[in-house]
């Protein structure tokens, strides 16, 4: 997805649309994409860190039942709607939300400005050879982009403190992890006062498809919302439990908010190194 420079300098000129919803227990930003990257624009500008949270069905059913995920979204400086499920259901239930952003499209968006204002970016997750991978990928793509620093995502928790401080040294303006939630979620959130890095982005497996690993939906299934249909069909005995009962618990959690709107989620605890809920943007 390719995104005109001009314009997303002038976002901030622009009409920020629905502003926050609250959904779901969660405040949600309602935002199009050119207004999340002019939002990290001013954060490397300002050296005043944005934390990103991009929020799907999946996340949503398990938060309830993960206190570790629900901390760290509510962390989250800028929390997007990932899955087009969230899209649709903000509009069912009367808070529409503007737009998807996917955090593959964030993340490649993102990619292209650092490339664009000689911003340097650090990669953490996926394993070393699709790190490899990724970083020639970028190469081909954004010919001279800088990597200040990357790091595969098979680390223990002994090593996590170590490699925060790696990432702290390099002078990144952009972190992007290429981890499986909640571990990037917790990562972020146990080290973001330490990391020094104005945008802090998990995305997921988005390494290991711009890295050639694994195929994304054709955009014909991501326009409508079956992106988790086609994961289903590429690993059907994997994965088909896990979606039958993440999708169902979706569908009944919008009809309980329907009826009656959760309440504003608060933290379950306070991790040591933690930043304080998101504040106000």
């Amino acid at each position: 997805m390719a995104f005109d420079l001009d314009t997303m300098n002038n976002a901030a000129t622009r009409p920020i649309g629905p502003g926050r919803q609250l959904l779901f227990g969660l405040h949600i930003d309602g935002m199009r994409m050119d207004q999340a990257l002019e939002r990290c624009r001013q954060a490397i500008l300002t050296r005043k860190p944005v934390l990103i949270g991009v929020l799907n069905a999946a996340k949503i059913v398990n938060l309830r039942r993960d206190p570790g995920l629900r901390d760290a979204l509510l962390d989250c400086n800028l929390l997007l709607a990932d899955g087009q499920s969230v899209v649709w259901a903000s509009r069912l239930l009367g808070k529409p939300l503007p737009e998807r952003i996917a955090g593959i499209d964030l993340f490649e968006a993102l990619l292209g400005l650092a490339h664009a204002q000689g911003r340097a970016v650090y990669l953490l997750g996926a394993r070393p050879e699709v790190l490899a991978a990724l970083e020639r990928r970028i190469d081909q793509r954004w010919p001279g982009l800088a990597i200040a620093g990357s790091h595969h995502g098979y680390f223990s928790d002994t090593e996590a403190a170590g490699i925060a401080s790696d990432i702290a040294a390099s002078h990144a303006d952009m972190l992007f992890l290429g981890m499986a939630s909640p571990k990037k979620e917790i990562f972020l959130g146990r080290f973001r006062s330490i990391l020094e890095v104005p945008v802090l982005h998990g995305v997921g497996g988005s390494f290991d498809i711009m890295a050639g690993l694994t195929r994304r939906a054709p955009p014909a299934w991501q326009r409508l919302g079956l992106e988790w249909a086609y994961r289903l069909l590429q690993e059907p005995r994997r994965l088909w439990k896990r979606y039958l009962v993440t999708n169902s618990a979706f569908v009944v959690l919008t009809l309980r908010e329907a009826l009656r709107p959760a309440a504003a989620l608060q933290p379950t605890r306070r991790r040591q190194g933690t930043q304080p809920a998101r504040s106000e943007l």
